[in-house]
């Protein structure tokens, strides 16, 4: 099997399934318990939250856990938006967010918040320009991804949190669930004042997540309830998920240090490789992406039929995110980036993990190559 579907989900490492077994059986109190095992599972708690903390560079009170990225991306964004609606009613976004921003947007937008999508270049990134003429006096929310998760393109998060940081009254929350342990991003040295990450991204479990809060930030919480993770998201915690989190962050941005060259090289050969193949375009920029996304078109076929046909050779891929890829419509962000109709209805992704391999990627463009002229056959 050849998994180059990384961006949809990851794989958990064996030791972070071992840290979820050893909590659940050995330490699975609840962490609001007054007795021993409630009290050995907030240790663990605490200690989880130190860790991903450091591992962060922020305070540990700036950590709070959700059940993931969608959650995380609706709490900044609601949470912010309502906490400060006497600021202002206008919020900034662009054209190719994940739809767990999107949507969140096209809520707040019913309740009456004024929302603009700015545009992005033929290379999936937003112009500074076009943040500076969109910010009003009413302005109190910016949201902007800072690794797309269909074309990899990397979006200038510390030109913006510079610019708005000349702006006391603006918050600026960044999606960073496909840039953590692929694409390095300093929380303090962009002026972000909420990061959003999920666990299931870098080898961790389904079903947990993380929203940096920068202290002095206040939120209206989602979830009401018993007043967990400092009454900002109720809820009995998932400490068995969070701690094997903070162990599959750790061993991600170790592999980071290590592998990412291997990762560049990999998705430099398969850039090569495609670019030789007739019909095939490639939509993901030369420039300013991150390392393990790939995205490409091949004229003439639908996106499904070609990833159905990859899998015959038990090859994963993908097309457009994971939560839109059943909705057989064009790509938002393809769309956005002034990609044809039929070009975007072709799109393929590739995403990398520290544990793929330059075999598999010779093995990859040999298939892609083959199934390529038997489908052509077939359509003739």
């Amino acid at each position: 099997m050849i998994y180059f579907d990384n961006s949809s989900t990851t794989k958990p490492f064996q030791e972070v399934l071992d840290s979820f077994t050893k909590v659940s059986v050995e330490y699975f109190g609840n962490p609001s318990s007054l007795h021993r095992m409630g009290g050995q599972s907030e240790k663990l708690l605490l200690q989880a939250r130190d860790q991903i903390a450091q591992l962060l560079n922020v305070q540990t009170n700036e950590i709070f856990f959700t059940s993931g990225g969608t959650e995380s991306n609706n709490l900044a964004i609601k949470g912010a938006a309502l906490k400060y609606k006497n600021r202002g009613n206008h919020l900034i976004t662009t054209e190719i967010e994940h739809p767990s921003v999107k949507e969140a947007f096209s809520q707040l937008k019913e309740s009456g918040f004024r929302v603009t999508y700015l545009p992005v270049d033929s290379n999936g990134v937003v112009k500074m320009e076009e943040m500076q003429k969109a910010i009003t006096d009413e302005t109190i929310l910016v949201s902007v991804m800072h690794v797309n998760n269909e074309i990899g393109s990397i979006q200038p998060i510390k030109e913006i949190g510079q610019l708005l940081k000349k702006y006391s009254k603006i918050l600026f929350h960044v999606d960073h669930i496909q840039g953590i342990g692929k694409v390095p991003l300093s929380i303090n040295d962009c002026h972000v004042d909420l990061l959003s990450i999920s666990g299931h991204k870098f080898h961790g479990l389904k079903g947990t997540g993380v929203l940096f809060i920068r202290n002095g930030v206040g939120i209206s919480p989602l979830l009401s309830g018993g007043g967990q993770e400092g009454k900002k998201r109720s809820g009995t915690e998932n400490v068995a998920g969070i701690v094997a989190m903070a162990k599959a962050l750790r061993i991600t941005l170790i592999k980071q240090v290590k592998h990412k060259e291997t990762m560049t090289a990999i998705k430099h050969y398969l850039r090569e490789q495609l670019e030789k193949i007739e019909g095939i375009t490639i939509h993901t920029p030369i420039h300013e992406s991150a390392p393990h996304i790939l995205n490409f078109s091949i004229k003439g076929f639908k996106a499904e039929v070609f990833v159905h046909a990859l899998e015959e050779h038990g090859i994963y891929v993908s097309t457009t995110s994971a939560c839109s890829s059943k909705k057989q419509q064009a790509s938002n962000t393809l769309l956005a980036m002034g990609i044809p109709d039929e070009e975007a209805m072709s799109a393929i992704r590739i995403s990398l993990s520290y544990e793929n391999t330059i075999d598999e990627a010779k093995q990859f463009i040999g298939v892609v190559h083959n199934t390529i002229i038997k489908l052509r056959k077939v359509m003739k």
